[in-house]
């Protein structure tokens, strides 16, 4: 098992050094360059083991014996020992033939912690063996920070600097960055969108002396082994509905595409999907591709859902790549044309071989705040507003209704606490190892939205704390 880039002009690795490696270094993702094929066997001997069992199982072929398969399973067990939920990633029926995934349960209440638990792990062992030392820097749009913080806190091998939107996350989740205060851990605001945020981090990785200095590396879903964490519970949501004999559709609340291109692995791994339903909030660069086959940027505005606040979906890469054939340099031309453009058009067959798989569906603030509301009267289920468009994007455009549609939950609602108390009357609480995060001090840099600025303050941070 090695991995390509999607731009394919960077070195093929190995899971290790793809693990350290987060983006390509001639700007591309890395992907395999084959995917793993379970058989039905295979697929059917995964129903009603243990999450961190089935994990196991799942990933495993991804590392190629990079890790010994008894120091990953300790790794995978550890990851998953302190969720809130013995089922790690429950199922919940909502109406018939409409089910709930549950991805809140980790220490930062949101789907991240499935990946970011393991990432941090992973690095430890990796990193251990080596001998080295990385500098994680990441953007945020909400919930990937505290989750890579969370999982990278007091690390003795990583150093981690996260950069969010200033003003456009919730004081829930700016407070679950912001409130940790151990030594490795930098808090960036940014004075500008998530997009300039992921923006700031794409150029320190493509300044190659910078790069190597600094030893960079990264735990957004531009790393592949955030995906290949991602793809575990599509697997778990699968089979326990009845894979491989029975199919099953996914509605994924998405703003960078990343984990929804986890299920998009699933599948091609083996897993029956039917159908995938891409749900948008007012920042529907993804719906409006799947619409019309073109992508074009548009202003980022700040909505109910800000994990959703994205215009430029870095994952969606890893999709066009397969679109295109797996012709690395021709995407890197697309890609490239569509920095310098802000519009790319794929052609009417790579569009419609996409619309073989995939829906589009995008929901407002009053349609999100009303699915709260109605799932709330008929369920008694508090949806987060991510969630929420998840659910009314399965229920819009599933395609056929004897075909469960699992909708991804992603967030826990007392991480939007005004937004569901507007909907129903309910203010949820959060659980009792959070009830004291509004009277925790914070530490958070306001930086502005400039490269040299950022590389400046790294360099600073870093070499204090190695000093």
């Amino acid at each position: 098992m090695t991995y390509v880039s999607t731009r394919g002009q960077a070195p093929v690795l190995a899971f290790d050094d793809v693990l350290l490696a987060g983006l390509a270094r001639d700007g591309g993702l890395y992907v395999p360059q084959e995917w793993p094929r379970f058989s039905a066997a295979e697929i059917r001997a995964l129903a009603g083991l243990p999450y961190a069992e089935l994990a196991t199982r799942v990933m495993l072929p991804f590392l190629d014996r990079t890790i010994s398969e008894d120091d990953f399973a300790a790794l995978v067990a550890d990851s998953y020992a302190g969720f809130g939920h013995a089922a790690v990633a429950p199922l919940k029926q909502l109406d018939r033939g409409d089910w709930l995934l549950e991805l809140f349960h980790g220490p930062t209440l949101a789907f991240k912690d499935y990946a970011l638990q393991l990432l941090g792990r992973l690095f430890d062992h990796v990193l251990a063996r080596r001998g080295a030392r990385v500098t994680i820097v990441g953007a945020t749009s909400g919930d990937t920070g505290s989750a890579a913080i969370e999982a990278c806190r007091d690390r003795a091998a990583i150093d981690i600097v996260i950069l969010h939107p200033k003003g456009r996350v919730s004081e829930v989740q700016r407070r679950q960055m912001t409130t940790v205060l151990s030594s490795n851990v930098h808090n960036v605001a940014v004075e500008g969108t998530f997009d300039d945020c992921q923006d700031l981090v794409k150029a320190l990785f493509n300044d190659q002396p910078f790069r190597d200095e600094m030893a960079l590396s990264a735990v957004n879903s531009i790393n592949w082994a955030r995906i290949m964490a991602q793809i575990v519970y599509y697997f778990a949501a699968g089979t326990a509905l009845g894979a491989p004999e029975r199919p099953v559709s996914f509605a994924v609340p998405t703003g960078n595409f990343g984990n929804v291109y986890a299920g998009y692995g699933a599948r091609a791994m083996g897993l029956p999907v039917e159908q995938f339903v891409v749900g948008s909030n007012r920042n529907d660069i993804l719906t409006r591709f799947f619409d019309s086959g073109e992508m074009a940027l548009g202003e980022v505005m700040p909505t109910l859902s800000p994990s959703m606040d994205i215009q430029v979906s870095s994952n969606f890469e890893r999709l066009l790549f397969d679109l295109y054939d797996r012709d690395g340099a021709a995407l890197a031309d697309v890609m490239a044309r569509f920095r310098a453009t802000g519009a790319m058009n794929v052609g009417a067959a790579r569009w419609k071989k996409a619309l073989e798989l995939f829906d589009g569906f995008r929901l407002d603030d009053d349609g999100t705040q009303a699915v709260i509301r109605d799932v709330y009267r008929a369920t008694g289920e508090l949806l987060d507003p991510h969630s929420a468009v998840g659910v009314a994007a399965g229920r819009a455009r599933r395609r056929r209704a004897d075909i469960p549609m699992i909708s991804l939950a992603t967030a826990h609602p007392a991480k939007f606490p005004a937004a569901v108390e507007a909907a129903t009357g309910i203010h949820p609480a959060l659980p009792a190892r959070l009830a004291d995060l509004f009277e925790r001090p914070e530490r958070c840099d306001v930086l502005p939205n400039d490269v040299a600025v950022l590389k400046d303050y790294v360099k600073g941070k870093v070499a204090k704390v190695a000093a």
